[in-house]
């Protein structure tokens, strides 16, 4: 029987349009929740809208549905999909993926892969990519799915933030201690352990250094292997395109992305975070 295969994650990966409907990727949404509306993740809100009402009014978030995802995997096996490939956000950091791996388990007459980023963002948004443009190239979903898990098991995330406060009030600071720092203008470099949860990595003392310890770490990391590497922000374009320059001419980076953190990661981090996924070749 011939494969029909789709690729699917959330709107946490902050992919752009133009990308996901190039390669018919199927993003599950995720929810902003304010006390008088919902809104639906990177549809019906946008990340600037979210900044405007901060601090005073931060809302809260949700993860799609187990309805919302039964419907997609449906709508999927009703057009004739055979197999999914499913990736999402850090299981450490949300309960997205999985809410995903027990709705995948009603579906007996389909192949679903469920895969757990251990990232967010672009972090996850790098695996997805690179799984469809696999498939696009090979229409295999083995080829696919070896691909995503090669690319997720050589994922590296390091982040920094204007302030830990949005962190602490989502409840996802994990391993980052906030307190000290906050008032000796110390910034923790921030990285995703194998839990899928937040530590602090390295830190620095003000916002310069912090962002010339992103670009150091970045160095670093790419000398030793060949790397995409793609750099995230979340309304500090300026400070984000300066690191995305410094980085693009370094001699072992493949391909370079740029990405603008979602409102659902927006809520989280706060406007002002600056990122870089890191993913290295494991060929060499």
């Amino acid at each position: 029987m011939k494969e029909k295969v789709a690729i699917v994650t959330d709107s946490t990966c902050d992919l752009n349009n133009e990308i996901i409907q190039e390669y018919d990727i199927k993003v599950l949404p995720l929810k902003i929740i304010y006390p008088d509306r919902e809104y639906l993740d990177r549809i019906e809100i946008s990340p600037q809208e979210i900044y405007d009402k901060m601090p005073a009014e931060i809302p809260k978030t949700s993860l799609p549905s187990p309805a919302a995802i039964m419907e997609l995997f449906k709508k999927l096996q009703d057009e004739g999909y055979t197999h999914i490939i499913s990736i999402h956000i850090s299981s450490g950091l949300s309960g997205t993926f999985n809410t995903v791996y027990s709705v995948a388990k009603e579906f007996e007459n389909m192949v679903i892969e469920v895969l757990d980023s251990k990232a967010l963002s672009m972090g996850l948004g790098i695996p997805v990519l690179e799984a469809a443009k696999t498939l696009k190239n090979t229409l295999s979903f083995n080829a696919a799915l070896k691909q995503a898990k090669k690319i997720i098991s050589n994922m590296e995330v390091y982040f920094v933030v204007a302030t830990l406060d949005y962190l602490k009030k989502g409840g996802r600071i994990g391993y980052v201690a906030g307190t000290i720092g906050e008032i000796m203008q110390i910034k923790p470099i921030i990285s995703i352990n194998e839990e899928g949860k937040y530590y602090t990595y390295d830190k620095v003392r003000g916002r310069k250094k912090s962002l010339l310890r992103l670009f150091e770490i970045a160095k670093e990391k790419i000398d030793i292997k060949n790397a995409k590497v793609a750099v995230m922000n979340s309304a500090a374009q300026e400070e984000a395109l300066e690191i995305l320059e410094k980085i693009k001419p370094l001699p072992k980076v493949e391909e370079i992305y740029s990405g603008q953190l979602g409102p659902v990661m927006g809520v989280h981090a706060g406007p002002g975070l600056i990122g870089i996924c890191i993913t290295r070749n494991s060929d060499g």
